[in-house]
């Protein structure tokens, strides 16, 4: 791993850090909405340790119970660790406002993705900059309710 890739690894952990502080003390009033998008903690399952793992993301996309994450990673080369967990294991959760529900993950289609793209970039036009920086094809997650 290259000091960058350590550097870029840090910052999201700091940011992640920065945003749950943010819903701490504000006790929710405050982090749960970022511009237009609905903001979201994902809870994974670790495909190495096996362990819960969450974080913090942004869901420029949601109705009829269906969320919409962006694996981006800040245009970054590399998959983001969440997007990695959940395709090992697309049983999930995410907490909307305080509450915690089960979720199925899965990696939206081609076709899929290219009808969402164009509505996850009028929530957050930074996401189209992110897709110019890397080579890799940023993954776009469908987040569909379970019972």
């Amino acid at each position: 791993m290259t000091l960058r890739d350590r550097l870029t690894d840090l910052g999201m952990l700091a940011m992640n850090g920065v945003h749950r502080m943010l819903l701490v003390t504000t006790r929710g009033r405050l982090g749960w909405t970022i511009g237009t998008m609905a903001a979201v903690e994902l809870h994974t399952i670790g495909r190495s340790s096996g362990q819960r793992r969450s974080t913090m993301l942004t869901a420029p996309i949601h109705e009829g119970g269906r969320y919409v994450l962006v694996a981006s990673k800040g245009g970054d080369d590399r998959h983001p660790f969440w997007y990695a967990n959940l395709v090992a294991q697309p049983e999930v959760e995410l907490t909307i406002r305080g509450v915690t529900r089960p979720f199925r993950a899965r990696t939206a289609s081609s076709a899929e993705k290219a009808e969402l793209w164009p509505r996850i970039i009028a929530a957050y036009p930074g996401y189209r900059k992110y897709q110019t920086k890397t080579d890799r094809d940023i993954p776009v997650v469908i987040c569909d309710p379970r019972p």
